[in-house]
């Protein structure tokens, strides 16, 4: 099996996508509590100016604040991740190939020659499942595509070959 994933077609950067190493992604989704949760709907801006405010308060506070150094202070959930399911959003993804304006869907190529057809909107929404328990899903994957509303969680878009933009 294949785990790496072309995004191609009607893209300015033609992407290759390693589902191995996105367990160590920031934007990475727990999936266990992803489609149970209530998600609040905040534009990009309000979100901004509520984090700028809340790091201007604290600097004001407690003083400035240096980044991690080599010793980070960023720490992983080791047992987490090793029982965890997870997805990210292909959102990402999309928007870093930069699709050309005249493409007007993407399509997900898949093993015996089966296609999914989703419009560029819909495709935003979509969500690539990794991990399953902590392992990757080395027989059907390397990804599942799910809806981003969790209808298809139990009949997800198996054995992904491609993304391509058309």
């Amino acid at each position: 099996m294949e785990t790496i994933i072309p995004i191609k077609g009607a893209v300015s950067f033609q992407l290759t996508l390693d589902p191995t190493v996105w367990i160590f992604d920031d934007r990475k989704l727990d999936l266990n509590t992803y489609f149970h949760t209530k998600k609040d709907e905040e534009d990009a801006d309000t979100k901004y100016m509520r984090e700028v405010g809340a790091h201007w308060s604290r600097e004001i506070m407690e003083g400035a604040t240096f980044p991690p150094t080599l010793k980070s202070e960023r720490k992983f959930d080791r047992k987490g991740m090793e029982t965890g399911t997870f997805g990210i959003e292909l959102s990402h993804f999309l928007k870093n190939a930069e699709i050309k304006p005249e493409a007007t869907k993407i399509v997900i190529e898949c093993q015996e020659d089966k296609e999914h057809t989703f419009t560029i909107e819909e495709a935003n929404t979509l969500i690539f499942k990794y991990s399953q328990d902590g392992k990757p899903l080395n027989d059907d994957g390397p990804v599942h595509v799910l809806f981003g509303d969790g209808t298809n969680v139990d009949n997800p878009i198996k054995n992904v070959l491609a993304i391509r933009a058309e």
